[in-house]
Parts: C-alpha cells; sequence; structure tokens
C-alpha cells in the first residue's frame, strides 16, 4: 500500500502515469505472494465485501479487515507526509496535499472529467477487478498465477482510470489520501467508497451469475 502511495505521490518528479500504474499492479502482485497465504491479501475493502458477497470471505471478518485496512492505508499516507515534510517544496514542487494521489473531480491535470462519470467509472472498473479476482482464485483456475492477474489487471486499471479520477476501486486508499489532502478531497471521498463497493456487488453477482461455484 504504502509503495503505491509513494509512486502515485511522485508522479511529476519522473515516474510517470505509466509507473504509477505499473507500481500499483507490482504492489499486489508482491504482497500477495508475501501475506496471501496468511490474510489473503485483499487490502481493500471493496474486494473484501465482494468476496464477502460471492461467498469466498466469512460476514464476521468483514469489519475487521475493513479497519485493518482502513488504518494501514492512514498510516501509509503519514508515512509520505513524514517522508515529503523532508523538502521544502514536498512532491513535484506544489506541496504535499497536492503529492498524496487524491482522487476525486478534476483529481488529475491530464484531463476532467465530471463527478457523474468518475463515479460510473470507478463501479464498472472495480466489478471488473473483482471479476478477475474471483475468476483467477476459483479452484477451476491455473494454481499460482493468481497474484499476476490480479496485479495486471490493476496495473490496467490504472492506465485507463489515472486521467478520469486519478484512479482508486480502493475505499481506503481515498479515505487515507483524503484525510492528509484535506478540501475537495473530503467531500468528494464518499464517491470512492460508494462507488467502488457498489461495483464490488456487481462483479461478485456476475461472477455467481456464470456459474463459478466455488
Amino acid at each position: 500500500m504504502s509503495a503505491a502511495h509513494f509512486a502515485a505521490g511522485v508522479e511529476g518528479v519522473g515516474i510517470g502515469w505509466l509507473g504509477v500504474s505499473i507500481a500499483f499492479g507490482l504492489t499486489i502482485v508482491t504482497m500477495a505472494y508475501a501475506i496471501g497465504h496468511v490474510s489473503g491479501c485483499h487490502l481493500n475493502p471493496a474486494v473484501s465485501f465482494g468476496l464477502m458477497l460471492a461467498g469466498r470471505f466469512e460476514k464476521k471478518q468483514l469489519l475487521p479487515y475493513i479497519g485493518a485496512q482502513v488504518g494501514g492505508a492512514i498510516l501509509g499516507v503519514a508515512a509520505i507526509a513524514l517522508i515529503a515534510s523532508g523538502s521544502e517544496a514536498g512532491f513535484n514542487g506544489t506541496g504535499i496535499a497536492n503529492g498524496f494521489g487524491t482522487v476525486g473531480e478534476g483529481a488529475t491535470e491530464i484531463t476532467f472529467y465530471s463527478l457523474g462519470a468518475v463515479f460510473i467509472a470507478e463501479v464498472i472498473f472495480t466489478a471488473l477487478f473483482l471479476l478477475v479476482i474471483l475468476g483467477s482464485t476459483s479452484e477451476r483456475a491455473p494454481a499460482g498465477f493468481a497474484p499476476i492477474a490480479i496485479g495486471t489487471m490493476l496495473t490496467l486499471i490504472h492506465l485507463c482510470m489515472i486521467p478520469i479520477s486519478n484512479c482508486s476501486v480502493n475505499p481506503a486508499r481515498s479515505i487515507g489520501t483524503a484525510l492528509f489532502a484535506g478540501g475537495e478531497g473530503i467531500s468528494q471521498v464518499w464517491v470512492f467508497i460508494v462507488a467502488p463497493l457498489l461495483g464490488a456487488a456487481v462483479g461478485a453477482t456476475i461472477h455467481k451469475f456464470v456459474g463459478d461455484k466455488n
């Protein structure tokens, strides 16, 4: 989580749009192999919620997982803030608050999309993310390749979504950055809680409909 957040924060100093996307994807790949056998390596409330709806995750574990995910995101951004405080310019010369990769309407300088368009995109791409997660972790899928498929999908999602909203598909990631960035980050964070959760529900429903009983 923190590595990906750091990548988002330093986009303006060389890592670029592609680099940010790859960083998020590699974070999931590496962490899935590292802690997947311990916790499933969700790192994302929407994923936990979708897995629960699909019958892959116990309801009683949902709130503790969400608490850990949000808490981890906040600590990750706090670490970035501490690092950024070591430079008078913060990140990319525009100040620390603009360097957290916050999401929202017009959050990216590449282009501009309305909050409604952002909401729809977050729902669609979170649903697709859940479909890849559920499909690649099925007993019928090739064993051992799920982290690669999931990480690759997250990279693709960021490549598509960064120009729209800076990309979330993860309520924890959005809450953590919004708390530190403040302003519109706080006022719009509801979109990046509701839309990914809705998208996760859509993805889980589609997965059940196509007949995977695992």
